[in-house]
């Protein structure tokens, strides 16, 4: 049986939808989804009596889907299952985002459970190499695109975001911990001109179980409106949400859309 562990955003819903029969949806309390129902919310300081709850479920298969925010801890509210994880969830809270990942996937495979990616539930969440769209990249987003791929590289060595605004081969906004949208509203009143374009790729080395980047209508939308021409992703790297509505708006908007072999 799977267990989807669902945070905010579209994801956790796509993925619930692919699956035949209803997995057991479960949140983290502080970062419960907006999309699908919860039918267990645990605490973090209580994770080990959480994965005891899983198990008498017959849960075997593990898959994290959409946005979590990082916990605070209450010591007080450690359970006695919980305890023994304690020093892995303190160095997990310590890391960056890539390494918290890596360590509480490391404690769900440790207790038995195989993790399983997002897109290894729903392949169809991923595009293949091209461009869908009627309006085709040209030249010069072809060189913004190529300078993109150095500095979402370059960021996620730093483990900072996973894509960038660029213009003439010049980064005009990067991503942060507040996110692709936060990153493209920052656009929004910039005096110099339109154009160029928003990268978006996975962090080279990630694991790819988790945090994979995703783009959705809304991503469109505030491209649109920060003046790009069009949006790059890695093509077999990012989860494009709701595709034919992706598309249909990137040619209502006049944007294009390229999956871009790595």
């Amino acid at each position: 049986m799977l267990a989807v562990i669902a945070g905010t955003g579209g994801l956790p819903a796509e993925v619930v939808s692919r699956v035949p029969g209803r997995p057991l949806v479960c949140a983290m309390a502080g970062s419960e989804p907006d999309a699908v129902d919860a039918e267990i919310t645990f605490r973090f300081e209580q994770l080990g009596s959480f994965l005891e709850r899983l198990k008498a479920a017959d849960v075997t298969e593990i898959c994290m889907a959409g946005a979590v925010r990082r916990p605070g801890i209450d010591p007080s509210a450690i359970d006695a299952a919980t305890m023994p994880l304690v020093p892995v969830l303190q160095a997990a809270l310590a890391a960056g985002d890539d390494g918290a990942l890596r360590a509480i996937i490391g404690i769900f495979e440790q207790a038995g459970f195989t993790v399983l990616a997002a897109h290894e539930v729903a392949p169809d969440l991923l595009m293949s190499e091209g461009v869908p769209t009627k309006v085709q990249p040209g030249e010069l987003d072809k060189a913004d695109a190529v300078r993109g791929a150095e500095i979402v590289a370059a960021m996620c060595a730093a483990d900072i975001g996973q894509s960038c605004a660029v213009r003439k081969q010049q980064a005009i906004a990067v991503e942060n911990i507040f996110g692709t949208d936060w990153m493209l509203a920052s656009l929004l009143h910039r005096p110099d001109g339109q154009g160029g374009l928003l990268f978006k790729a996975p962090k080279p080395a990630q694991d790819r179980r988790a945090d994979l980047p995703a783009i959705g209508v809304g991503t469109v939308e505030a491209a649109a409106k920060a003046g790009l021409s069009g949006i790059t992703l890695e093509a077999g790297g990012v989860i494009v949400l709701d595709q034919d509505a992706v598309i249909s708006a990137c040619d209502r908007l006049g944007l294009f859309l390229w999956l871009r072999a790595p």
